[in-house]
């Protein structure tokens, strides 16, 4: 097992310093002086003299290659580099904004899970019945429904119409402000989970195992939650695992709209303002969380199912 994680470790570094590499060039490669937009920013007279001191301070001036190692090294050392802007420090700022941003995607993937393993095994016991269209029909619609739609429907309803949640805004310690961007998240996740479980479920129950397991005389529940879901898991921990990926970058719109301070927000404004340290520190921040996860959904699939041990 020790030797599997290594390996796998070993396969994600060069991934990861890809990810880096296409991060820096893209923001390089955009059109636009951020050293120009801030003395915009600032509306006074543009002094050509101050334009190049500040270039030669962010190291604009350098050859992309030098800019480049220069970016990875400090990267390496947890230097995110300074904002444009704020002139504060990038990893100081992501700091700020990571709690955000971590309760609302645990909290919207608490209810996907809930929401789309549930509805899955029910969609699969039921299979043929109108609770498996309901489901089916359920599953398409939270996967078609852009995030924004639904962000903004569910806050005309349990904001406007019934005054239930608040619509905006964030106060610490106060889970209200959470539900609804949370809810936005992992109703567009769960029918993926969904459909997943589902597919997995009746594969395993078509099992000749399983036919024993109900000539036996078992209960149904302890087929259901014994057997058949164990052997269920493998696929289904790994899509939530690409999942909790997608719903950290689904955050980047979910924030704005519901106005939370996390790193969503934090990166449309860095791209608003072409703050390329604050931009690209949101991006590896959500890069590496997607690599980590994606490896750690790796090693847990290998360690509940035995078939993939067997494999390697």
């Amino acid at each position: 097992m020790i030797q599997y994680t290594l390996k796998r470790l070993l396969e994600t570094i060069p991934i990861w310093v890809a990810i880096t590499l296409i991060v820096f060039l893209l923001m390089n490669f955009i059109p636009g002086d951020p050293v120009m937009q801030l003395m915009d920013a600032r509306s006074g007279a543009i002094d050509e003299q101050v334009v190049e001191q500040i270039r030669e301070e962010w190291g604009l001036n350098d050859p992309l290659y030098m800019q480049y190692l220069n970016f990875l090294t400090n990267l390496v050392q947890g230097d995110l580099g300074t904002s444009f802007q704020s002139r504060m420090e990038v990893t100081s700022v992501l700091l700020e904004r990571i709690p955000v941003t971590i309760q609302v995607t645990l909290l919207g993937l608490f209810f996907a899970i809930v929401i789309g393993v549930t509805a899955g095994i029910i969609s699969a016991m039921k299979r043929g019945n109108w609770l498996d269209t309901f489901v089916s029909t359920f599953s398409i619609a939270g996967v078609s429904l852009p995030a924004f739609f639904l962000g903004l429907l569910l806050m005309y309803i349990f904001s406007v119409k019934l005054n239930w949640l608040p619509a905006s805004g964030y106060k610490l310690g106060e889970v209200k402000f959470l539900i609804l961007p949370a809810i936005t998240l992992g109703l567009s996740v769960s029918g993926i989970i969904a459909r997943i479980t589902r597919s997995s479920m009746i594969d395993v129950l078509k099992m000749d195992y399983m036919v024993t397991s109900y000539a036996k005389g078992l209960s149904k529940y302890r087929i259901l939650g014994i057997h058949a879901m164990k052997n269920a898991l493998s696929p289904i921990l790994t899509i939530i695992g690409v999942q909790l990926g997608l719903l950290l970058s689904g955050a980047v719109i979910t924030e704005t709209i519901f106005g939370l301070p996390g790193i969503g927000r934090l990166l449309i404004d860095g791209i608003l303002q072409r703050d390329i340290p604050v931009v690209q520190g949101c991006v590896i921040f959500i890069s590496t969380v997607f690599l980590v996860v994606n490896l750690l959904t790796d090693i847990c699939c290998r360690l509940v199912d035995p078939r993939i041990r067997s494999e390697h």
